[in-house]
């Protein structure tokens, strides 16, 4: 309760601005669409308000401000106008619809939980050899950290085209560009975390012929499970990222990422703005459900109260 307010307090403040912010957005439009049903606006005619500040429109036509909140196609949606897209395509669509938006959610999702997998086994792997084995750790981990200077919007287009030239389509290529996205964090936090233990508890093990297997389960492992649940939040939430980002090539329209892209084409950043707030929900669950692990695990291991 004691964190709960100033939550509220900082979301009540996101939303006013957004409201607020709604007015100079749409005010154009709005008194367009205004003159157009024969309204009498200030001034009159598109050429004269075209060099005129959003703001000042606003000001000079205060009866057409609530009409920016109901505009069909507004350049920034209000609030209750995503919640009530969110409604309709969540609760009053069938989720088999390709306009639900839960069946584009779990397209996404798929794709991002093969892509998380993929890329979490692949950055404890290679974390586990970089720091066993000085030939990994000089050689693995720079090409590992120039690999994130690649923009992803660059290299998503390059491996869907590859892989749909040699007949790999639907979820593999997504998955293998979330996982992209997703190992880096995975291999940084784990290499940090199984290099934690200081030399005086490395000694100990050995004064009790530990071999390095023993070392790795019983000491190096356990000290870095806080390091890689840290990671697995930052690397679920790139994952998602990256599937979004592959989707929008891939076509088909399928997903978050292809309705996002639909909605550009046609102009309903309503569709856009409801895609974007599924796509934080799917994130924010993702990372409770990590947190809620780590929770569990370290409590078992005796790392947390």
């Amino acid at each position: 309760m004691r964190t709960a307010g100033p939550v509220l307090v900082v979301v009540a403040a996101i939303f006013a601005i957004w409201y607020v912010a709604v007015i100079p957005m749409n005010i154009k439009d709005a008194i367009t669409q205004a003159e157009r049903a024969g309204a009498t606006v200030s001034p009159e005619g598109a050429q004269a308000r075209r060099d005129m500040s959003a703001i000042g429109l606003a000001v000079r036509n205060t009866a057409v401000i609530p009409a920016t909140y109901a505009l069909d196609r507004p350049r920034l949606p209000a609030p209750h106008q995503i919640a009530a897209e969110l409604w309709d395509t969540t609760i009053d669509k069938k989720i088999t619809s390709k306009r639900s938006l839960v069946f584009h959610g779990w397209v996404t999702l798929s794709a991002t939980l093969l892509g998380f997998a993929i890329g979490t086994a692949a950055g404890i792997l290679l974390a586990v050899g970089i720091v066993h084995s000085r030939a990994m750790d000089m050689s693995v981990m720079p090409w590992a950290i120039a690999s994130q200077t690649i923009p992803i919007l660059a290299i998503a287009p390059m491996v869907i085209v590859v892989l749909n030239s040699i007949g790999v389509q639907g979820l593999i290529p997504k998955a293998i560009i979330s996982a992209y996205l997703s190992f880096f964090p995975v291999v940084v936090g784990m290499v940090k975390g199984l290099r934690t233990p200081d030399a005086m508890q490395m000694d100990l093990l050995r004064t009790y012929n530990a071999n390095r297997n023993q070392t790795f389960w019983r000491l190096r492992l356990p000290a870095s499970l806080p390091f890689l649940f840290a990671s697995l939040k930052i690397a679920v939430a790139a994952a998602l990222v990256g599937t979004i980002v592959a989707e929008l090539p891939a076509g088909g329209g399928r997903g978050l990422g292809g309705r996002m892209l639909t909605g550009s084409y046609y102009g309903q950043m309503i569709q856009i703005w409801s895609a974007l707030v599924m796509a934080a929900l799917l994130a924010a669950g993702l990372v409770f459900l990590i947190s809620l692990i780590e929770r569990i695990s370290l409590r078992r291991l005796g790392l947390a109260s």
